[in-house]
């Protein structure tokens, strides 16, 4: 496409949102697409809830179900049931902040894996690599980001669950989806019912259940990046009280930018395989087993880190060759290329680039029993192991160190890390005389991890940067190299985790004011974390560092919380529900591994106050919902990174964790909207304002200087956007025509810490065109046609300008190069081929 006819395009899109959009925004704000609506609302073209998840699973699903039984729809929005609070409720009567993004949504967006959610198309949910790997994914809502929770003792803000397991390190999260049956965002802290590590909320992924009948579902598709992608969905007959399921699926695609050394990877390429099956024992109505097991594999390699500016500060340049003094900037070798706009289609310097290999797997036990009609006991059991062989040399000689006559460069960042987890939750869950809803239960979570990394060079420049070479894996950088058995540990660490916990929630109505609804909750946490930093620097760690036979540097943490939740939830109309709620959450302390003293720092603790109503009009043809709340967070942990010389050309990335001083506050509106304007036409759109602030704190490179100011990463003040879909009958064998866009505005923000340098703002256009239900005997087929990135926008998410400025524990300059950054994923397309036998 041609820039004239995509500018065009673009601004037709822009003229058409603003017509549809607009104006609900101005009188009541946006939501998210068809079936993301961040408080309500499933597409009127989507089951309820798809397969087994429609229907009670008990007597006491079916009792509270009988409560939120939905209207008639009339042509007006269906509604979806949740699981939020531990039990099936209609999502626009709980009075909790979520955003639901099922199949379908999933579908019309050509989301494969979590990282696909990185373009903002669930407001006040951000998701983005850590550093530039698909290895790792960083994951936030409502401002609680953390930047590098890629380490053993290191936690996560916002919890993952896959069917009601805890997911403990952000490793393994990018791996493919296996037929999800909605994605559940519950904003704000979720300390009662979700327990630690949920300040910032909660992403609970749900699978679909096996549904005892006979069925066979599949897909499979191509795209430019020679993308191929494939998966299959059996259900099989039930046999007496057994059902059965098993889910595959494989996504591939090339790198986006080539890498022109032969023989090794692309950057930006990615190879994922997953598997699933589930077994469903149920020998009467009050009683059910689902087992689960679940593996997959995820080759992939990162983005590139191409430089975008040279010197932007403007210092004196010296000379390429020669000594250098500290004041001067050394000028870029003649094979250096400065890209700034775009993203580099093909590597300045080709680099030695392995993919990146994460296993993931994992096997569950969920039980239910209904006791009685006011009882039922649940126990979920669950086992989960992790591996990451990292390797990354995403910079060539974009990153440290500079230029030096037939000196060493192109950092190869190397780590293996893996992780396995036991958790056992019990709950009770039930209602007495239809006035108090509870849920009960305790918790025990045990977590082992240990990662070992290393950085060496793996090229050698020649005497005046005109050409390089590559050095041996074994023995060229500085007597250590690449390769498995013949790296120089930069650290080493492992660590034993464990959390025990007792919560509970009660609703009571009072009797005779069904409008009215009264929760009140708390949960008590105790974490223990025991570590070892037992490498550093290829040599066991010493803290202090200054005596070389001083212990070990350890890690013993023992932190308890209580955390409360009161809501008020009244309904004047059947169709108007207002909340307030408190709520608390906290993350758990730790140490950084990439710190030279294996630093700690202490817990974070959020206290949140919110508003909310969720409204319904025109015989329930318009969705309006709105929250506001507040959040103020006590000991943020926050990140001071820099790469540091470890002598002659070896650099080492080393990274202090410390607790702000005072409150952080965090602010924030969610407004959202969705409209079947016809039998035909559904318009949505959202809009999330975020604003942050975090007091100055103490640098901790740079002792006995000022305060500095710091941010909160990935966490822009305005997002926004908009969704149209249309389906069109075509009266030949139930054949529709479906037509869904969407577009995403995210304003810039920061991607570190210490840095108020931002990345660029982006909007960005995802498309899909289905010919969807072509019935061909009891078989039905759907061909689309999809686009992510519909208008091919260039944008940086990720910008690192530590080596633009001063270092700075020296403040010497010769160190420059300029900032280096990453570009989102550039205008990907394909046809899909679905069919339901």
């Amino acid at each position: 496409m041609n820039a004239h006819a995509s500018a065009g395009l673009r601004a037709a899109f822009i003229l058409l949102m603003s017509g549809a959009a607009v104006p609900a925004f101005a009188q009541a704000g946006t939501t998210l697409p068809p079936q993301e609506q961040t408080t309500t609302g499933t597409p009127s073209s989507a089951p309820e809830v798809p397969g087994d998840a429609q229907r009670a699973d008990s007597a006491l699903a079916e009792q509270g179900a009988r409560d939120e039984t939905p209207r008639s729809n009339a042509g007006g929005l269906q509604e979806i049931v949740v699981t939020a609070t531990k039990r099936e409720t209609n999502l626009q009567r709980t009075p909790i902040a979520i955003s639901v993004a099922n199949a379908q949504a999933l579908e019309d967006r050509s989301v494969q894996s979590l990282l696909d959610l990185g373009d903002g198309s669930i407001p006040g949910l951000r998701v983005a690599t850590f550093e530039a790997r698909q290895s790792a994914v960083t994951i936030g809502i409502r401002g609680i980001v953390p930047l590098d929770a890629n380490q053993p003792a290191r936690e996560q803000g916002v919890g993952v669950y896959l069917d009601g397991v805890y997911l403990g390190r952000q490793q393994g999260l990018g791996a493919a989806l296996l037929d999800i049956e909605r994605i559940e965002v519950l904003k704000g802290p979720q300390g009662t019912l979700f327990g630690r590590n949920t300040s910032g909320g909660a992403v609970s992924m749900v699978t679909k259940a096996p549904t005892g009948r006979f069925g066979l579902r599949g897909s499979i598709g191509a795209g430019n990046y020679g993308a191929v992608n494939g998966n299959v969905h059996v259900d099989l007959p039930a046999i007496g009280p057994f059902s059965f399921k098993f889910d595959a699926a494989a996504d591939y695609r090339d790198g986006i930018t080539r890498n022109p050394m032969p023989g090794q990877k692309d950057f930006g390429y990615y190879d994922r395989q997953g598997f699933q099956a589930k077994l469903r024992f149920r020998p009467s109505p009050s009683f059910t087993a689902d087992f689960a097991y679940d593996a997959g594999k995820d080759k992939n390699t990162p983005f590139y880190s191409q430089l975008i500016n040279f010197n932007p500060n403007g210092y004196p340049v010296g000379t390429l060759t020669g000594s250098l003094p500290s004041s001067q900037v050394r000028p870029l070798p003649p094979l250096v290329v400065i890209e700034g706009d775009k993203v580099q289609k093909v590597a300045d310097i080709g680099v030695p680039q392995r993919p990146s290999v994460d296993k993931t797997r994992g096997a569950s036990a969920n039980l239910r029993w209904n006791v009685a009609d006011w009882l039922e006991l649940r126990s979920i059991t669950a086992y989960r192991d992790v591996s990451v062989d990292q390797w990354d040399n995403v910079g060539g000689a974009h990153r440290p160190p500079v230029f030096s006559p037939n000196g060493l460069f192109s950092r190869y960042s190397l780590s293996y890390l893996e992780q396995n987890q036991y958790s056992q939750e019990f709950q009770a869950v039930g209602r007495i005389a239809d006035q108090l809803d509870y849920v009960f239960g305790v918790y025990w979570f045990r977590e082992k991890a240990f990662e070992e990394a290393a950085t060496p060079s793996s090229l050698r420049w020649n005497a005046d940067g005109t050409a390089y070479t590559v050095v041996d894996a074994c023995t060229g950088s500085g007597g250590f190299g690449s390769l498995p058995g013949c790296r120089s540990i930069d650290r080493g660490s492992r660590v034993k985790s464990t959390s025990r916990a007792v919560f509970g929630q009660a609703t009571w109505t009072p009797p005779g004011l069904e409008q009215l609804k009264l929760t009140v909750g708390g949960r008590y946490t105790a974490d223990k974390k025991d570590g070892v930093l037992y490498l550093l620097n290829n040599q066991p760690s010493r803290c202090p560092p200054t005596s070389t036979t001083a212990p070990l540097c350890t890690l013993d943490l023992d932190t308890n919380r209580f955390n409360p939740l009161v809501t008020i939830a009244y309904e004047p109309t059947r169709s108007i529900n207002l909340y307030a709620k408190y709520a608390t959450g906290y993350r758990s302390g730790g140490a950084s591994s990439r710190s030279v003293t294996y630093r700690e720092f202490g817990p974070e603790d959020v206290k949140s106050y919110e508003v909310g109503a969720k409204t319904e009009w025109f015989d329930r043809r318009l969705r309006v919902n709105a929250a506001a709340y507040l959040m103020d967070r006590t000991g943020s942990q926050v990140d001071f990174s820099s790469v540091v010389s470890t002598g002659g050309t070896s650099t080492r990335n080393t990274l202090d964790t410390i607790n702000a001083p005072g409150k952080t506050k965090i602010r924030g509106v969610e407004i959202d909207f969705i409209a079947r304007v016809t039998d035909n036409l559904q318009l949505s759109g959202a809009y999330a304002y975020t604003y942050t602030k975090v007091p100055d704190t103490s640098d901790p490179q740079r002792p006995g200087s000022p305060r500095v100011p710091v941010f909160i990463v990935y966490t822009p003040r305005n997002v926004a956007n908009g969704a149209i879909d249309y389906e069109l009958p075509l009266n030949w064998n139930e054949t529709k025509l479906r037509f869904h866009i969407d577009g995403n505005y995210n304003q810039a923000t920061q991607s570190f810490a210490e840095y108020a340098t931002k990345n660029d703002s982006s909007f960005v256009v995802n498309a899909r065109l289905a010919l969807a239900d072509i019935a061909l005997g009891n078989n039905q087929f759907t061909l689309a046609a999809w686009s992510r990135n519909l208008f091919n926008e260039q944008y940086i998410y990720r910008r690192d300008p530590s080596t633009s400025l001063p270092n700075p524990t020296t403040g010497a300059v010769n160190g420059i190069t300029g900032e280096y950054a990453n570009f989102g994923v550039p205008r990907t397309y394909g046809l899909e081929l679905s069919v339901k036998l």
